[in-house]
């Protein structure tokens, strides 16, 4: 990247003569200096920061080293843990933003034009582009580089299993699903040559492949340009098509570059950029497309890790299909069980209206005389109307008063295209500036509150360190760490059973979801099973379903996951109190958070009766004792939050796991009548485990995640608030002459607080 400020792209000033008046003159800079000085300055001191941390780390370990005193130790271990935990690059903590869409929905078109790099990611109106899940992030770098990671080969020799079961004909089968077929083939050829598809598995597992897989199994690049990392991604990441093969164009050569059948994902850093801040992480996530087991792995895993998920879909299908919906579910999903904060829809491509039609189609009186204000009047019922739909859908899993409901924009309307071009619109009115200015907020938030929260918990920290000179008496603080330890114990205990009873509201929806599946797992299976052109052929597919153990994907159709369908009707009735068990918000102490503060707040209440502030050293050891309780419960509230996930999907992967030999079964079926076949082992394999209680397994082991969990929080609340006790009330002279002099760095801490308040009341 050039030094200084590129040229605005884009002929911003040409307003056609539709345009009714004149245009702001834009720039991508505006509000972002005083962003970047910002960030400039908390660099520094988090520099400064990391400096004073590796030092002190590094005298406790040696301290650790020579100490040998029984119960001094763990305290300190866990100091030095904390101090190690403060030190990351606090400003390069990812914060994840998914775009998540189906093919063809402009999500690397809209990503191209966020990061002010049109054309980087390929982009088509005819291809599948986006083959595989894509991360973009900036770095401090100037080169501009790629890393593709390959399955290792155990994970490809699985996944050439299921390609060559697919590809095996039946005398008597038609050929309706071709293009699936012929895609499997694709996949084959591409790593083992024409004729490929032929061969059985062990002749191809002996044969060696067209391309140069490396033994790391990861593709590097490294470019000092943007347009020559795209030109190197783009065999990569761009899905192939069945005509390929036939393509004109296409040399030998550029397909032995193919490898798209064993990519996992893509991992691609920029150069600073002018408009995007350093640590913003951006995934790309194809909701249908190609697929192979390790990537739908890597698609759950990384949905789930999204802070942020914005559904991208286009303008025509906002307003004819229901797809858009069907991944809002999905999005839902992910701020049900995942990381997520907040959701948005984001529809892409709102230039493209036919005028004449428009007119005819709408119902006002006052006329409209140009296109440009036949988008923006578009753009705003379209954002009313599907406002109110994520609302309705999200009120059915959320309490009422949770922030994502409180948003203001729940729905964008973008074109990337016009932010080039500027033929219609503004590049204010194409909203890509509104999702920069979203990004940037959002994160300067974030980063400046994090150093201060850092900043402040490694002083409170170095001032109890400073004071353990006056734990001189022996008895007393003996008596006082006891009576603190077992009113601690005894508070665990009781939160133990206050846990227990947060989950006891799940329980009914859970019974009510289990006998509504048993009621209505025939007809979602009769649904999934129903064909209307037939049943020839379409073994294939179900084939395919089988292989993968209930779950599938392709071009053809859409994300198939027959274990989460039956899952469903427990789903539904169970949503609004898993929600409501895991809220982060507060409001009832029916949730998981609200008894953790209970919790808290007594034990914090017994520390100020316990704690008198006569000595500066009381001052300290209290304000320590505090701190820590904070730092610990918010660590406590993380696991929750990393255990959400697994609680949630239970249900689904209980019932696939009871499933697991019934899809086998139906696998391995060949020849005459073969899909009426499968159908009846799967319905008959189904009837078997419903009647065995496949249902009330699932929700027993839902229940037991939820116990996992209890039993995670209490045991990690007994060991930290041991380590802390442990070192709040260590002697002094367990520590004279061994304890490592730490003055200097108490010093610069307590300045870079300093500067850091200043700062924030200015």
């Amino acid at each position: 990247m050039a030094e200084g400020r590129p040229e605005q792209q884009g002929n911003n000033e040409d307003v056609t003569e539709e345009t009714p008046r004149k245009r702001k003159k834009f720039s991508k800079y505006q509000n972002f200096d005083e962003e970047q000085e910002a960030l400039k300055n908390c660099k520094k001191k988090q520099k400064c920061l990391r400096t004073i941390l590796d030092e002190s780390c590094r005298k406790l370990s040696e301290f650790l080293f020579l100490c040998r005193t029984p119960g001094t130790t763990d305290g300190f271990e866990y100091i030095r843990n904390r101090l190690t935990g403060l030190k990351p690059d606090i400003l390069l903590d990812p914060i994840c933003i998914g775009l998540f869409g189906s093919t063809g929905s402009g999500k690397s078109t809209l990503l191209n034009a966020i990061i002010e790099k049109n054309f980087f990611l390929p982009v088509s109106g005819s291809k599948t582009c986006t083959s595989c899940v894509v991360q973009v992030n900036t770095s401090r770098n100037k080169n501009y580089e790629a890393k593709i990671y390959l399955l290792d080969d155990e994970e490809w020799k699985d996944e050439l299993k299921s390609l060559v079961a697919l590809m095996e004909l039946d005398e008597d089968s038609e050929k309706d699903n071709e293009e699936e077929e012929n895609e499997n083939a694709l996949k084959i050829r591409a790593i083992y040559g024409k004729g490929a598809e032929t061969k059985t598995y062990e002749e191809l597992c002996a044969m060696k492949p067209i391309i140069n897989i490396p033994p790391s199994r990861c593709i590097s690049f490294k470019e000092i340009q943007a347009e020559e990392l795209s030109k190197s991604l783009e065999p990569y990441i761009r899905a192939r098509s069945i005509n390929d093969d036939t393509e004109p164009g296409i040399s030998e050569e550029d397909k032995k570059l193919q490898f798209w059948p064993l990519i996992k994902n893509v991992e691609v850093t920029l150069p600073r950029s002018d408009v995007i801040p350093e640590g913003v992480i951006f995934v790309d996530i194809p909701g249908t497309g190609d697929f192979n087991s390790k990537r739908d792995a890597m698609w759950k895993e990384n949905i789930n890790k999204c802070a942020v998920i914005w559904v991208v879909s286009s303008f025509e299908r906002i307003q004819g299909d229901k797809t858009h919906e069907k991944l809002l579910g999905e999005g839902m999903k992910a701020f049900q069980c995942g990381m997520c904060r907040d959701i948005a829809l984001v529809a892409t491509k709102s230039d493209s209206l036919d005028l004449e039609e428009y007119r005819r189609e709408r119902k006002k009186e006052t006329p409209i005389t140009n296109e440009r204000d036949a988008i923006l009047e578009r753009n705003e019922t379209v954002k009313q109307q599907k406002s109110k739909m994520m609302k309705r859908n999200l009120e059915k899993k959320l309490p009422s008063n949770s922030e994502v409901l409180q948003k203001a924009d729940l729905v964008y309307t973008v074109s990337a295209r016009e932010y080039w071009q500027g033929k219609k619109l503004s590049k204010e009115e194409t909203e890509i500036p509104k999702l920069r200015e979203y990004i940037r907020k959002f994160y300067v938030s974030e980063k400046r509150k994090v150093l201060m929260d850092y900043v402040q918990e490694t002083l409170v920290i170095f001032k109890l360190i400073q004071n353990l000179s006056s734990n001189q008496d022996k008895q007393h603080l003996h008596v006082k760490k006891n009576v603190l330890k077992d009113f601690i114990m005894g508070k665990i205990s009781e939160l133990e059973k206050d846990i227990e009873k947060c989950f006891v509201p799940v329980e009914q929806p859970l019974n009510e979801g289990v006998n509504e599946a048993k009621k209505s797992y025939e007809k979602i299976m009769h649904k999934f099973l129903k064909r209307d052109r037939g049943y020839q052929g379409y073994h294939r597919t179900l084939k395919a379903v089988c292989l993968k153990n209930g779950v599938y994907a392709s071009r053809i159709f859409d994300r198939i996951d027959i274990n989460e369908s039956l899952a469903q009707p427990i789903y539904e009735k169970i949503d609004m109190n898993f929600g409501q068990i895991f809220r982060i918000q507060m409001g009832t102490w029916a949730t998981l958070k609200a008894n953790l503060v209970a919790f808290r707040c007594a034990v914090q209440q017994k520390l100020r009766e316990t704690e008198t502030k006569k000595l500066v050293a009381d001052t300290c050891r209290l304000e320590f004792l505090e701190q820590e309780i904070d730092f610990i419960i918010s660590e406590t509230e993380k696991v929750i939050l990393q255990r959400k996930a697994d609680i949630y999907h239970s249900l689904s992967a209980s019932i696939q796991k009871d499933l697991l030999l019934c899809y086998e079964e139906a696998a391995k079926i060949r020849g005459p009548q073969a899909y009426q076949r499968m159908q009846n082992v799967i319905n008959q394999g189904l009837k078997n485990k419903v009647e065995g209680g496949m249902f009330e397994k699932a929700k027993e082991e839902m229940k037991c995640e939820f116990q996992k969990l209890k039993v995670e929080i209490t045991r990690k609340l007994e060991k930290d608030f041991s380590d802390v006790l442990s070192l709040a009330f260590c002697l002094w002279d367990e520590l004279d002459g061994k304890l490592p002099d730490l003055q200097q760095e108490f010093f610069f801490i307590s300045m870079i607080h300093e500067e850091l308040q200043a700062a924030r009341d200015a």
